[in-house]
């Protein structure tokens, strides 16, 4: 890579970098701290840059690995991010919004009772769209290995909502 800045090359990651922190930690406090210790780590290896291959999963790399430090040492394990609010309930497609966030909350329950690596697999792949060979580059796992759980991952979730119905 050639002249790499900051202002161009990682601090638009800021979004990406603060969904898979907030996803981990499920506390927007905890992301956004994990998020500007991972802006500064990524800065403080700036003469490094040059060898980096990609310095976006770079850095997404070291936001999720601040992100589980932070919840290791919290001593606890994610908790559900979806609250069903008590607001207007209008129709969405012959289902009500608050149906449609109730599915929405089961999905993420279940998502938070998957193992680690496949909650992240499963974030990383259904909700911010990377490739399999990105996941596999940021998670140093082999793109089969990657596809092998998201699979179960899917599984799962489709399992569980089975039983829901």
């Amino acid at each position: 890579m050639e002249n790499i800045s900051f202002r161009t090359a990682v601090l638009p990651l800021g979004d990406r970098l603060f969904r898979l922190a907030l996803r981990i930690t499920m506390n927007r406090a905890e992301a956004e701290d994990v998020v500007q210790d991972t802006l500064l780590k990524v800065w403080e290896q700036r003469s490094q840059w040059e060898q980096i291959n990609n310095l976006e999963a770079f850095a997404l790399t070291i936001c999720r690995n601040r992100a589980l430090d932070v919840i290791k040492r919290a001593g606890r394990n994610t908790a559900s991010l979806d609250k069903v609010d008590n607001g207007q309930w209008s129709m969405v497609n012959g289902q009500s919004t608050l149906e449609a966030r109730e599915q929405i909350s089961l999905v993420r329950r279940l998502m938070d009772g998957l193992p680690e690596v496949q909650r992240t697999i499963m974030q990383l792949r259904d909700i911010e769209g990377m490739t399999y060979q990105e996941i596999a580059q940021l998670l140093d796992i082999s793109e089969t290995q990657v596809k092998v759980y998201l699979h179960r991952a899917r599984t799962k979730i489709r399992k569980g909502l089975e039983i829901r119905d």
